[in-house]
This record gives C-alpha cells, structure tokens and sequence, in this order.
C-alpha cells in the first residue's frame, strides 16, 4: 500500500530522516517505532506531505504522492493524525469532524456547511467509536483522550485506505486505550491499512503486524514483532528495556 524509498528531510546539517526506506503492506498493521528524536514524525510529516522532504519518493497504492499537495494526498486515500490535537475548539464535535469530509469541487460551496448526508456519516462514525454523546459538545470541552478519539473519527470522514496515527496512546488513560486498540483492530479487520507511530511498546508488540525500527533519521530493523524483540541492536541500544518488559 505504501511505499517509502530513500526519502531524507535535512534541516541545515541536520539530517532528520536519512535514506529512510520501508514498506507498509496492504491490509496490515505496520508500526515505525525508535528514541526520542529517531526521526520517525518528520518521516511522517514528508509521507503526507505537511513537510516538503529533501529528497526521496512515496508511493501509495502504485502511484508517487511526494510530489503531491497535502489535500491531494488525502484525496488519494492517506489521512493521518497528529500527536497534538488540532481540533477547532469553538466548534462542536459534530463539526470539528465534518471539517475533514471530501471536498467535490466548487459546487460545495453553494451546498450547506453540512449537508444531511455528512451528518450521518459523522454520527455513524461516533456511534462505532462510542462517543455519539459528544457530538453537540464543543472541542475545548473535552479530556485529552476525548480529543484523541474525536481526532481518529475525522480521520475516517475521508474514507481513507490508509491511515498514519501518531501516537494514538499519548496521554489516554488505560482503559479508553483499550477502545481505541479495539477501534483499529476493527478498522484493519475490515481492509483498513495503517502505519502507527508509538512508544507504548506493549501496544506496539500487542496491535502490529510488523515493525520498522528507525534511530538517528534510518531504518536500523525490519520485521516481524518477535523478530524485532530479539533483535541485538535494537534490544541494547535503543528500546531493550521497554521491549523485555512488553515481552
């Protein structure tokens, strides 16, 4: 489904991501984990295109997207979120999430701000992730994992094939993360493909099906969760501790 090869972001003499390849395969769950400063949300940042990247190409589905503005690179099917909440808080739920709907094209614009058909969609949305209560609720009102989930729904307003989650556990408390692994689980059930960026290593070894190491702006491991738990170089020095403690 997605495709990443060669791709570098320098800032400066700073070499962000650098010579960064990988794959996220169609229909499964791919992870992209590393430290603090892997580079793993810049990659992220040039892969939907909210950063224009050095060098390098993003294919998605077989076609080059690097080349792309953001909004084109949503209307090919990627959308992803973000690890701070960029909802609009003055508006409410219902609208924050309906903000993220496909544009046709100009006739749009004489159309209402949401048509009845958005609206369904929306709460068809929030009755699958359980938070239809929330709807007429304005966006500064909610907690944190609130925010997260209300941030997921608007994801899905796009009809995306593949979807990028910065990460999703940040900051939720552990019983809403259940939810929201339930979520993606269901989501990637029913052909959703998605690449996820996360610390939470129990998470990372529990939901993936394989496993991009990135440290120092590269791909440093590749593989299957196990594969990547036993990895020496990864195990001592980078995530040893977390990952035998997930084990």
């Amino acid at each position: 489904m997605l495709t990443v090869k060669k791709l570098c972001k320098h800032f400066g003499g700073i070499r962000a991501v650098d010579d960064c390849s990988f794959t996220a395969r169609k229909g499964e769950i791919t992870a992209l984990i590393g430290p603090n400063g892997a580079g793993k949300t810049t990659a992220f940042n040039c892969i939907s295109r909210t950063m224009t990247p050095t060098s390098g190409e993003v294919w998605l589905d077989g076609e080059r997207i690097d080349q792309l503005r953001p909004h084109k690179v949503t209307e090919k099917g990627l959308s992803r979120t973000f690890q701070i909440s960029r909802n609009l808080a003055d508006m409410t739920v219902l609208e924050n999430i309906i903000c993220q709907a496909k544009v046709s094209g100009w006739r749009d614009l004489l159309r209402p701000a949401m048509s009845p058909e958005e609206v369904d969609k929306a709460m068809g949305i929030l009755d699958f992730l359980g938070i239809t209560r929330l709807a007429h609720e304005d966006g500064h009102n909610l907690s944190y994992g609130q925010k997260k989930l209300m941030d997921f729904a608007a994801l899905l307003m796009s009809d995306p094939k593949i979807v990028l989650l910065d990460e999703p556990a940040g900051g939720v408390n552990p019983s809403l993360l259940e939810d929201i692994i339930g979520h993606i689980r269901k989501l990637n059930a029913a052909g959703l493909t998605v690449l996820i960026v996360e610390h939470n290593m129990d998470l990372i070894m529990r939901l993936s099906h394989h496993v991009v190491v990135m440290a120092q702006g590269q791909v440093i491991a590749d593989g299957t969760p196990d594969e990547v738990r036993k990895d020496p170089l990864v195990l001592e020095a980078y995530l040893g501790g977390a990952l035998e403690e997930a084990a």
